[in-house]
């Protein structure tokens, strides 16, 4: 390999780097070998050229392999998973599995936690009594085996690689560059030995992606390296300049997560979770009928179906299935409750939903630094969404607090994040497009 200094001058330039290069660079950090500071200027200089599809689809092999990668070949069925790139309100997760588990699919998800203004599926699970998302890969699969899902953190011999590189690029200014997401997402992803993953790519206002543009490249970047690694893998582009569903906060959304696993869910946080679990469907055996497939799977919600499989899952990692019956008796509530009211009459015309999850990070539902502490039972319900019409002082939204110090912010965020007008333009749609491979 040339020098390190070299390379990164390299990169700078725009030139392409060889794959041993790269291979090389991923196993001397992972080993301890490279310092940071140079591995900082290489991620900035990645930052600035890019990577193209190859020398992307090494570092991402690279990655993949600096730690275990679990072989599933022994469990009988599809093993298809599900990540979303991040959002508000974003409990997809919770509903997603269950139901696919319902529909015959096997589920291994590595999921993360919250951070800035985005919530974690592990910090709404953790919520629950017991539940433990810290398991080894041993009962990793076990639990998809047995279960037919298992919804963990990351073990510290899955991609260490990326562990380490994405706390660096946290505090580098490096975290929002396509080549060094696809690949950081695609590394954990991919070492859990699934046969086909499916993407929620978000766009909007409480995206990381802000453009449709910039989503598609997105989605479509790691469309590419599955398929350079011979993984079905495809994606929807959904919406997220709103909340998805009516709770912010990790109980609040396991309730209402619990609600729609009842049949009764709120339309938006359904409808993309139905519409993911029909391309898991089809990435596992080929879907003939999409609405057919959709008519199964709302069935399935609506008589008990999906809700039996989350209790065994939560049972299997250690929770308590109460929650599945009575989930205000066993999740924790917050302390005080504040409506938060409208200042004039109209029509919501927009809802900033990174403004509308930082309130909720006010609050303590979310961290700012990796270290922070979550307070599960705080968070924002709420009571009217975009398009619908109020009256001067209608409550908006339920403010869920424990902290009477940190309301005060809570509400300045909110206000600057509730647009109310005498019109309103035309709604995104809640699914862009589909997006797979060729």
């Amino acid at each position: 390999m040339a020098s390190v200094p070299e390379l990164i001058r390299r990169k700078r330039d725009g030139e392409t780097l060889g794959a041993d290069e790269l291979r090389e660079l991923i196993e001397h950090y992972t080993d301890g070998d490279l310092p940071d500071y140079q591995m900082s200027a290489f991620l900035m200089a990645v930052y600035f050229q890019s990577m193209d599809a190859d020398e992307l689809a090494v570092w991402t092999d690279a990655m993949l392999h600096s730690g275990e990668v679990l072989d599933l070949s022994s469990i009988a069925g599809s093993k298809i998973d599900k990540h979303s790139t991040g959002g508000v309100g974003d409990k997809v997760s919770i509903v997603l599995a269950p139901l696919a588990v319902a529909a015959g699919l096997k589920v291994p998800m590595i999921s993360g936690r919250g951070l800035g203004h985005t919530g974690g599926t592990l910090d709404k699970l953790e919520s629950i009594p017991g539940f433990d998302v810290d398991q080894s890969a041993r009962r990793f699969r076990e639990l998809v085996d047995e279960v037919g899902a298992a919804l963990i953190g990351q073990t510290d011999d899955i991609a260490p690689a990326d562990r380490e590189l994405y706390s660096l690029r946290d505090v580098t200014g490096t975290v929002e560059c396509i080549p060094l997401i696809a690949s950081s997402i695609m590394s954990k992803k991919l070492a859990e030995g699934i046969d086909g993953l499916v993407l929620d790519v978000k766009v909007g206002s409480g995206a990381f992606m802000k453009s449709l543009e910039e989503a598609r490249e997105l989605g479509r970047t790691m469309i590419e390296i599955g398929r350079s690694m011979e993984t079905d893998v495809r994606a929807l582009v959904t919406d997220m300049d709103q909340p998805l569903g009516r709770t912010v906060g990790n109980a609040l959304e396991i309730s209402e997560a619990i609600d729609a696993l009842r049949g009764d869910g709120p339309d938006d946080l359904v409808e993309v979770t139905v519409s993911l679990v029909t391309e898991m469907l089809d990435a596992a055996e080929g879907v003939d009928d999409r609405e057919a497939t959709r008519r199964r799977l709302r069935g399935w919600l609506e008589d008990g179906t999906a809700l039996e499989a989350f209790r065994e899952m939560v049972e299997a990692q250690d929770g308590d299935p109460a929650v599945c019956d009575a989930p205000d008796d066993v999740l924790a509530e917050a302390d005080y409750i504040e409506l938060f009211e409208a200042d004039r009459a109209g029509i919501i015309r927009s809802m900033d939903a990174q403004e509308i999850g930082l309130a909720s990070v006010e609050l303590g539902a979310g961290r700012m630094e990796k270290t922070d502490d979550i307070d599960p039972a705080v968070g924002l319900a709420f009571r009217c969404k975009r398009g619908d019409l109020v009256e001067p002082g209608e409550p908006l939204l339920e403010i869920h607090y424990n902290d009477h110090s940190n309301l005060a912010a809570c509400r300045r965020r909110l206000a600057r994040s509730i647009e109310i007008g005498n019109d309103l333009d035309e709604a995104p749609p809640l699914i862009f497009e589909r997006l797979s491979q060729p």
